[in-house]
């Protein structure tokens, strides 16, 4: 998000972006989550790939959303359709290319004939460092260090609400800025299922690992999703996203006042539309 916030609730999407002028704009949309339309999405696994696809539908609309308000400031105008589609097209194929088919041609290239196992290790290696230095290397912009305090107010305003703790500002900075259902979590252990995935497939030839690499991305999500769950809902599993929550350190950062007050605006924007009895938690 640029400047903003978005809270995803089981009915409805809150997002609230601070606008040049102080102000705060606010789109509220009403997108029921397939888990909570067909059983089907509910599925062990199925439900990852579920959760995956909205994601990326749902938060490209509010990144659109709040990109549009910074280019209207700046042109009169908001942000084309078509602009949008080309910038998510870019963005999905760099980080397919960058996080899954570049360690694969990397540790193919440089491969001394290695076992499949060690090979796979290898490449997951590779992968996860690739991830935490592109992380770290986009972190020190100062465009990017401003999203990632929004990505830490929007944990915290989370942490609040599931902990009743009173929702204003001043209450909600004293919360962690580290939650366990973080996107940033999914993505390494991503990183770390697919290890497990690809050592199964062995050791084929260059273009069947690359194109497996790609085509298996929706049942490595899947099962990383199921991981995930397991740690936010059991400490038995907690360990297995302890690596995810030592990520967030580079991808959140302490944010402001200003900034805490957008994702309670968010936050409260999805609060006043779900009901209270079927409003297991917001996802984050």
């Amino acid at each position: 998000m640029l400047e903003g916030v978005m809270i995803r609730g089981p009915h409805w999407v809150g997002t609230a972006v601070r606008r040049r002028d102080g102000g705060i704009s606010e789109e509220v949309l009403y997108r029921p989550s397939l888990l909570v339309r067909s059983p089907w999405a509910r599925l062990p696994v199925v439900r990852g790939v579920a959760v995956l696809w909205e994601a990326l539908t749902v938060g490209t609309r509010a990144l659109v959303y709040s990109a549009s308000q910074a280019v209207e400031e700046e042109r009169g105008q908001p942000l084309s359709g078509r602009e949008a589609v080309y910038s998510l097209g870019l963005g999905v194929a760099l980080a397919l290319g960058l996080f899954f088919v570049l360690p694969t041609v990397l540790v193919r290239w440089v491969d001394p004939g290695w076992a499949a196992l060690s090979s796979n290790l290898v490449e997951g290696l590779v992968r996860a460092g690739v991830l935490v230095l592109y992380v770290g290397a986009v972190g020190l912009l100062p465009e990017v260090r401003r999203v990632f305090m929004y990505h830490g107010a929007e944990h915290k305003v989370v942490n609040a609400w599931e902990r009743g703790v009173p929702l204003v500002v001043e209450e909600v900075q004293k919360q962690s800025r580290f939650h366990p259902r973080c996107g940033t979590s999914f993505l390494l252990v991503v990183v770390l299922v697919a290890v497990a995935v690809f050592s199964l497939l062995g050791k084929p030839p260059l273009w069947e690992r690359v194109a497996s690499r790609v085509l298996l991305v929706p049942l490595i999500a899947g099962l990383a999703y199921e991981v995930v769950r397991a740690g936010a809902r059991s400490c038995w599993f907690r360990p297995l996203v302890v690596p995810g929550i030592w990520l967030q350190h580079l991808t959140t950062r302490e944010p402001d006042p200003h900034q805490v007050e957008v994702a309670l605006r968010a936050l409260r924007a999805v609060l006043e539309r779900e009901d209270a009895s079927s409003l297991e938690r917001v996802v984050v």
